[in-house]
């Protein structure tokens, strides 16, 4: 019988990982059924759900090229209508995340431009900049320049 995506059938638990648990089908093939796919709540340890050996229901979700088959033991089970869980509906976002609302560019993470009035523009800062390193560098040259010897390394 070949295995298809949709088709539930019943296997055997044969390995258990952090990550998940191996569970071999009909004919010798092992699918895996991750641990998103073993329980409607939150899985912490695939072996508080699963000891080795168990026979489970598990619906075929996926079939790779490479014949690698992915499992799930929560879409197995048929649910009531009623007891299927909603997801709450989240409001739309309507926005372009590289525009500000003013319609200007957002290059800010996200974060909408918010100019200042002491802003400074490149330039000032690289002026600023410049005055700064010639005021050390001068007041550096002055101190070591009256001492005999240079470098700092005082003579007596």
């Amino acid at each position: 019988m070949a295995i298809e995506v949709g088709t539930k059938l019943e296997g055997k638990v044969t390995g258990i990982t952090h990550f998940g648990a191996f569970v071999e089908l009909s004919a010798g093939v092992t699918g895996l059924v991750h641990i998103s796919e073993i329980a409607d709540n939150y899985v912490k340890d695939v072996n508080d759900h699963l000891k080795l050996e168990d026979k489970v229901l598990v619906k075929v979700i996926n079939v790779d090229k490479d014949g690698k088959i992915g499992l799930s033991i929560r879409q197995a089970v048929d649910k009531p209508p009623g007891e299927q869980q909603q997801r709450p509906e989240r409001p739309e976002r309507s926005f372009n995340r590289d525009r500000d609302d003013r319609g200007g560019r957002n290059d800010r993470g996200g974060r909408p431009f918010k100019p200042t009035a002491n802003r400074m523009t490149f330039e000032d800062k690289m002026s600023r900049f410049l005055k700064d390193s010639e005021e050390r560098i001068s007041s550096l040259k002055k101190n070591t320049e009256g001492k005999r010897g240079g470098r700092g390394a005082r003579r007596v």
